[in-house]
């Protein structure tokens, strides 16, 4: 996230230059081996930028995919948690214009009752008041059930007391009992919530020893990283705001408006490695973290497919970081080496929302991190051995404009042909911006077979044809029909439950994943469907998005006429199994060290 004011016209990527002319030095090129490459000389610096209060063009490429659009979302949020449809508040009426309100709030899917339908977590952000004092809002649970309908459970589950303005939601079965607990970051500090698996929860973050974290942070994820067995916790903390340090940054018009975050210091990120009987130690140093990020989105996957979990933050306005796994529990930070740190032309984004899937059908996960206004939505291929190369100019991202603040953003199959779409969320973070509307379309992003991304959002149903100030969104089968829908928390609006009535291009398998032989959530492991239509991979992961937590089944879609016989996984401890695929079209458990899947019954 950035922002246009004149405090921020430093940067050689926010100055009126022709960027084709923007070469990449010898030190940066050999920083990044082949994240310079002559692909990326364009960039949408100077691409044609709407007037204040309009909406950014669709500027579709010439294949026209929107003339049949393959997707359709429709938004059944009135009649989802019907005690009152769950909203951000980020509490800018008392007209201070803080960059604390610009960050918004995320949405957590989970199934916390074990029921087999998938419940939502909404962090409810807060308010400032008019002495600056910082005022926490409630966080809401909706559990879900049938008929694409959900019930507020705020009360009876436990979530009476709030301590902080909240943000981000990170969930995981922390203690192995089944039953997911979770994390909500925010302003004062965190919340910890463990699921009693009675349909209750219980506040524990002090006897578990998180109350030590008391920077602002942004988004959180769970995972194995110093590879002992127990789960662990990173925490993305962004910059040095308070009532105190609230300076008074002009915008166009010469009113007060959010600062940029060039106007405050970086807040160091911290880790929790758990201690294995419930408690948790900071571990910052023991991992070997920097201290410079401003860290918005946090990614917990296996980035390099070397079995060990890696870390990516997508940092804002400074180069991102990318925490690879070491052998002996330690993590080195190779964003620069990696070519994952910085933009197409060697400059540092106000980066957000962050992804990870097989974008070219190559069996590697690639990364994808959404940006801010004129600056490429990134999309980072990987190589393999940790090495990623920025293609976002050759797959056509560059037709999208330039106008668009992107944040919470979600791979998917949502048309069921085999290769995985994209979702971004957008919004501006200025109130009165000097380039792009406040309220902007989301975008949806149709893979065009692993070689191409075209903007398909016009007609893909009201949400997408209106305007929002989006933020966090997650995706899960709410409606266990076989297809991905979404969760979107645009700020001071309603959130968005957008159940997937697309054309069906194929058939579906899911798969959710259980391991025993290290923590249960099996974040980490990777399965690859081999079917008549190639191999398909998918990955575990934690975090991801913006402030948000997708539902961690593992989703193929298949074209049709295409079979599946066979599922092969490596756990993260290492194991590799191979499952025979019975039958499309079905819900399965893979556990480890079982020979057979388990059929899931609705």
């Amino acid at each position: 996230m950035s922002t246009e004011g004149p405090l921020s016209l430093t940067m050689p990527r926010m100055l009126n230059l022709d960027r084709k002319r923007v070469t990449c030095s010898f030190l940066i090129c050999l920083g990044l081996l082949i994240g310079c490459t002559p692909e990326t000389a364009k960039s949408p610096a100077n691409s044609s930028t709407s007037s204040v209060g309009s909406e950014p063009a669709n500027q579709v490429p010439p294949d026209g995919v929107n003339a049949q659009n393959p997707f359709r979302f429709e938004n059944v949020g009135a009649g989802w948690c019907a005690e009152g449809i769950p909203r951000y508040q980020n509490g800018e009426g008392a007209g201070h214009r803080a960059i604390l309100e610009s960050l918004g709030g995320g949405v957590g899917l989970l199934d916390f009752d074990r029921d087999g339908w998938l419940d939502a977590v909404f962090p409810g952000g807060g308010e400032i008041s008019p002495e600056l004092s910082v005022l926490p809002g409630p966080t809401r649970i909706c559990r879900g059930g049938r008929d694409s309908t959900a019930k507020d459970v705020t009360v009876p589950a436990g979530f009476v007391s709030t301590t902080s303005y909240s943000h981000g939601v990170a969930i995981a079965d922390v203690d192995d009992d089944g039953f997911p607990d979770l994390v909500i970051t925010g302003y004062q500090g965190l919340q910890y919530w463990k699921n009693q698996g009675d349909g209750t929860w219980q506040e524990i973050v002090s006897s578990a020893g998180l109350k030590a974290d008391i920077l602002w942070s942004s988004s959180a994820a769970w995972g194995d990283l110093n590879h002992d067995g127990v789960l662990d916790l990173y925490v993305a903390h962004y910059v040095d705001w308070s009532p105190i340090n609230h300076p008074l940054c002009p915008n166009v018009t010469g009113e007060r408006d959010v600062c940029p975050p060039r106007q405050f210091n970086p807040l160091p990120d911290e880790v929790f490695l758990g201690n294995g009987d419930g408690t948790f130690r900071t571990g910052r140093k023991e991992l070997g973290l920097r201290d410079d990020g401003k860290g918005l989105g946090v990614l917990i996957a296996d980035l390099d497919g070397n079995g060990l979990l890696d870390v990516y933050v997508a940092n804002d306005t400074v180069p991102n970081f990318f925490y690879r796994a070491q052998a002996d529990g330690t993590m080195t930070e190779t964003g620069m080496f990696s070519g994952t740190a910085l933009s197409d032309v060697g400059t540092p984004d106000g980066s957000m929302g962050v992804s990870f899937g097989d974008f070219d059908l190559d069996g590697r996960p690639d990364l994808w991190v959404a940006n801010y206004e004129r600056e490429l939505f990134a999309l980072y291929r990987n190589l393999g051995a940790g090495l990623f190369q920025h293609v976002s100019q050759a797959t056509g991202i560059g037709a999208l404009g330039a106008n668009y603040v992107g944040f919470g953003t979600v791979f998917g199959d949502w048309d069921l042909d085999g290769d995985e779409d994209l979702v971004v969320s957008n919004g501006h973070v200025q109130v009165i911006p000097s380039n792009a509307p406040v309220r902007q379309r989301p975008l949806l992003l149709a893979n065009q077979a692993g070689r191409r991304l075209v903007n398909a959002t016009t007609g893909a149903g009201p949400y997408f044809d209106e305007s929002h100030i989006g933020r966090g969104i997650a995706s899960g089968d709410l409606d266990r029909d076989g297809d991905l829908d979404l969760v979107s928390t645009p700020t001071n609006e309603s959130a968005a439950v957008l159940l997937n009535t697309s054309p069906r291009k194929g058939r579906w398998v899911q798969v959710a994943m259980v391991a025993r032989q290290s923590p249960r959530d099996a974040i980490g492991a990777q399965a690859t469907l081999e079917s008549s239509a190639g191999a398909r991979v998918r990955q575990v992961t934690s975090g991801g998005s913006y402030l948000s937590q997708s539902a961690r089944t593992l989703h193929w879609g298949l074209p049709e006429g295409a079979t599946a016989e066979w599922l092969a996984v490596r756990w993260p401890s290492g194991t590799e199994q191979r499952f025979a695929v019975p039958s499309l079209e079905t819900e399965w458990i893979a556990i480890e060290g079982r020979s057979e899947l388990l059929a899931i019954r609705p």
